[in-house]
């Protein structure tokens, strides 16, 4: 009986090596997809030249968007707009309008995110000139009257023009920070003798 387990013992031992090899196979193999459609990123809606307001609690407009399409996703309810024009009302001072090549949307509309030529113009008001940013991206929470860049930004008022990398503006505080490589060129008002830098 021990002479015929030794002539088996490789056989078995072969046996339990290959089903040991096929156990732990398939305990490190990742789960197969699920194929119900929930991976998918497929747009539920497109709409063509449409445009959105939202309100302030006394009825007053706060900002509204308009696009030649607008392409919302279930999976994680962003919005993809093409040609976005985004104008933010502010009622001290002045409208900014935002444009850009296309912007995406985040869930509920908490981010805002513009991408290419990506231009923000105030209108003048008072004593003030029109002020234009221009950049490549810019992400603004509309909610929290914040914008940001990490891209070149060149801000123009009047004759005056500064360029910069990086930008962070709180409209609500009014304060600008521009974050590296600031050089401004300034333009002194008419009648006012120009003492230099």
């Amino acid at each position: 009986m021990s002479g015929r387990f030794v002539r088996w013992y490789p056989v078995v031992f072969l046996a339990l090596l290959a089903a040991l090899t096929v156990w732990i196979d398939q305990r490190v193999q990742p789960p197969p997809p699920v194929r119900d459609g929930s991976t998918r990123h497929d747009p539920d809606f497109i709409i063509d030249n449409f445009s959105a307001t939202r309100m302030n609690p006394d009825g007053s407009q706060r900002h509204s968007v308009q696009g030649t399409k607008m392409t919302h996703y279930p999976d994680d309810n962003s919005t993809h707009v093409e040609t976005p024009r985004f104008i933010h009302y502010d009622y001290e001072t002045a409208p900014v309008r935002v444009t850009a090549n296309r912007a995406l949307v985040s869930r509920n509309g908490e981010n805002v995110y513009f991408i290419g030529d990506v231009r923000i113009i105030r209108e003048p008001y008072d004593d003030q000139n029109e002020m234009r940013l221009d950049t490549e991206f810019l992400h603004i929470i509309p909610d929290l009257d914040l914008a940001q860049t990490d891209k070149p930004v060149k801000m123009t008022t009047g004759a005056s023009q500064v360029d910069a990398v990086g930008l962070e503006f709180d409209n609500r505080a009014r304060i600008l920070k521009l974050r590296s490589n600031v050089k401004v060129t300034y333009a002194s008002p008419v009648g006012i003798p120009h003492l230099g830098r």
